[in-house]
């Protein structure tokens, strides 16, 4: 909400309207988020699996739980990154949004792993859950991510440069992540997991849809 100001007997004036602020989390209140995203994403599931098979440790869904995680950790790191740096409004406010909402689904898939007893860190090659998705990995980077060049450079940057490069390595990062949380769907059975991914792809294809309209206005300004 923009604030009013005028001068001192300058009544007869027109106010003038001060410009509205980005709100933007400190560390501390984002940390905080963070932490309340994980723990409402392990504890808003743990009597779900109390009555459900649990997947095996080879299995696709421990495999595709574990390689997410990872995924979505790279995420939030990008995000933070962006969040503390940019000063343009909406990009604040995706990258809260993004960081939020992934970290909440790393403490809801890390959840699910410990309660299926099994290790929430990787057992077998990254991908190898998915049919030749030992093929997609490069250099160690799983579909979409970043390398670790991007995200020094994503970290050096400034405003405005940053917002461009957050947007174009977020966009191919949700890219990889909707391949993957496609391919379990053709894969597994279990109903919270299809639950889960189903919201991967809803929600990463909104902000997808999001990120390609600032991209173009970026580019053309």
């Amino acid at each position: 909400m923009s604030s009013v100001i005028t001068e001192p007997g300058a009544a007869d004036t027109a106010p003038v309207e001060a410009p509205a602020q980005p709100i933007r989390f400190g560390v501390a209140w984002l940390a905080g988020l963070l932490i309340l995203g994980l723990l409402l994403g392990a504890g808003g599931t743990y009597f779900a699996f109390h009555t459900a098979a649990r997947p095996g440790d080879a299995s696709a869904e421990a495999g595709f739980l574990r390689d997410m995680s990872d995924h979505h950790a790279q995420a939030v790191e990008m995000s933070m990154i962006a969040h503390a740096a940019s000063t343009d409004p909406t990009i604040i406010s995706l990258s809260a949004d993004i960081a939020t909402m992934q970290q909440g689904q790393i403490g809801t898939m890390q959840a699910w792993l410990r309660d299926w007893g099994l290790s929430p860190t990787r057992t077998q090659p990254a991908m190898s859950w998915m049919p030749g998705g030992a093929a997609s990995v490069q250099n160690g980077l799983m579909p979409g991510m970043a390398t670790p060049a991007e995200i020094d450079k994503l970290r050096q940057a400034t405003a405005p440069a940053v917002d461009l490069q957050f947007l174009t390595l977020m966009r191919a990062h949700h890219l990889g992540g909707l391949h993957m949380a496609q391919a379990i769907l053709d894969q597994t059975d279990n109903k919270d997991i299809t639950w889960l991914a189903q919201s991967m792809v809803t929600g990463q294809q909104s902000e997808l849809n999001l990120i390609d309209d600032l991209l173009k206005k970026k580019q053309a300004s």
